[in-house]
């Protein structure tokens, strides 16, 4: 697994900083509630204060009520921070050894709370960690003025 920091974001990570967010959404996605599919995922999100909120994937009954990693880490940012959080980077984990970018639910999602430099790190089919500024992960995003 290899990391590396984004010299081209305004704000970027140190790789000490890329490596304890990898860890701690590792350590959340041995949290999720996934009997069904057994996908075991974990997602940290830096806000721009520093600090570090987690969460995992949680699985219903009915696949539609499943709540995913981003959603739920990026929930409890909301409710232990307020609304005006701003992400600075969120680092995306799973526990089956398999790619794991953000989905299009989560993405959008994603996209509320930051800007476009935000960056998402996500494991690829080969092992290693990617990196993505909100900008090209969501070229097309859906956007309504507040």
């Amino acid at each position: 697994m290899s990391s590396n920091s984004d010299p081209a974001s305004p704000n970027p990570l140190t790789p000490q900083q890329i490596a304890d967010l990898q860890q701690r959404a590792i350590a959340a996605a041995h949290n999720a509630y996934a009997p069904y599919s057994h996908f075991r995922v974990g997602a940290a999100v830096l806000l721009s204060d520093s600090t570090i909120v987690t969460g995992c994937n949680v699985e219903n009954a009915s696949y539609r009520l499943t709540t995913c990693a981003e959603q739920t880490a990026i929930a409890a940012a909301v409710s232990q921070h307020g609304p005006n959080i701003r992400i600075r980077a969120i680092a995306v984990a799973n526990l089956n050894a398999t790619a794991s970018p953000p989905c299009g639910a989560c993405r959008q999602t994603i996209l509320e709370f930051s800007t476009p430099d935000t960056v998402i790190y996500y494991p690829v089919a080969d092992g290693t960690i990617a990196s993505t500024l909100m900008a090209d992960l969501l070229p097309a995003a859906f956007l309504l003025s507040k």
